[in-house]
């Protein structure tokens, strides 16, 4: 292609702009990576800062419970040990807040699924923006698989489509695991138990997919997938109710930034519950009556005793916190 002088002026003088803008984001790129190199260097300087300090702590605590309580101790020098017990605690709890922005080994799960990539997220707005994903993207498969088992309980019945089901069921909580586990590296205070229903229900699902067709898994299906319409309905429930109580209490402070909605009862939920308890009780109960096969008789057993008692006791321990909130006044 031919350029007049004057076109070609033009092209000497954007090839010049852009020469001069490459150079910058050289340079811009440069101070990038440099800047990168402190901040692992100041990673490593923070982690082992914080590794000592603990080792320090441990040795404190130690020595004041020897020395705690004994007759050459002054009652304001038994003042002083128990002040620096409290502070301990506390320290404690800051060190578990600063760790939650530094890069730290994967457990043994997250090892095995990603080897020893980090996924630790160094920004709140990546740490929120990864949990409000995974929000999300629970409540998009809840309604998939309200939408799904209500197909495959009332308009069809093919081995095939149950098995897409099963397939989908076994997937999302293999996901849900991974992303649980994410999240508790990045600072999430999620119960332990609701971690282990995810991995007790992606086993049983996986029992599901594999059980083949006979008059035995005919007798099970209507059951199985009336309990799965149901769970699904409860989900829903629940995470349009939690996700209002988070907002309100973190708009006040009292929740931590990253609690998340769960299958089941946290302390904070109290408020406002009448409605959501009949269900969550009734959804663990009736888990019992599903199943008459071993193994996913076994599975459902541990699902429903977790599930119940840990609802349960979660319930009890806010009422009695209220009933000696309420004496207190």
């Amino acid at each position: 292609m031919l350029f007049s002088p004057t076109d070609f002026s033009e092209c000497l003088r954007e090839w010049d702009d852009l020469e001069k803008g490459y150079q910058q984001i050289q340079d811009t790129h440069r101070l990038y990576k440099q800047k990168l190199e402190e901040v692992a260097k100041l990673q490593d300087s923070c982690s082992g800062a914080i590794a000592r300090q603990r080792k320090r702590l441990k040795e404190l605590t130690a020595s004041c419970k020897n020395n705690h309580p004994t007759p050459k101790l002054s009652p304001d020098d038994v003042d002083a040990i128990a002040e620096i017990e409290d502070s301990i605690r506390d320290r404690a709890n800051a060190f578990t807040e600063m760790e939650a922005f530094l890069p730290k080994k994967n457990g043994l799960y997250l090892t095995l699924v990603l080897g020893n990539v980090n996924v630790t997220l160094l920004n709140k707005q990546s740490k929120f923006a990864y949990k409000d994903e995974y929000e999300k993207f629970k409540l998009v498969l809840t309604v998939i698989l309200f939408v799904f088992s209500f197909t495959c309980r009332f308009l069809f019945s093919y081995r095939a489509l149950d098995a897409l089901f099963n397939f989908l069921l076994v997937w999302y909580y293999c996901t849900l695991t991974i992303r649980e586990s994410i999240l508790i590296t990045n600072g999430s205070r999620i119960k332990g138990w609701w971690v282990f229903h995810h991995y007790v229900s992606t086993f049983l699902s996986g029992v599901m997919l594999t059980w083949p067709e006979g008059a035995l898994y005919q007798m099970f299906r209507s059951q199985f997938l009336t309990y799965c319409l149901y769970q699904s309905f409860v989900q829903f429930l629940q995470y349009y109710y939690q996700s209002g109580c988070l907002y309100r209490l973190r708009a006040l402070g009292e929740r931590h930034n990253m609690d998340l909605t769960v299958e089941g009862f946290q302390s904070w939920m109290w408020r406002g519950l009448t409605f959501l308890l009949p269900f969550l009780f009734f959804g663990h109960v009736s888990i019992m009556s599903l199943i008459s096969v071993v193994m996913c008789g076994c599975s459902y057993m541990v699902l429903f005793m977790g599930n119940f008692f840990t609802t349960l006791g979660v319930v009890y321990q806010k009422y009695i916190n209220n009933q000696d909130k309420s004496k207190t006044l």
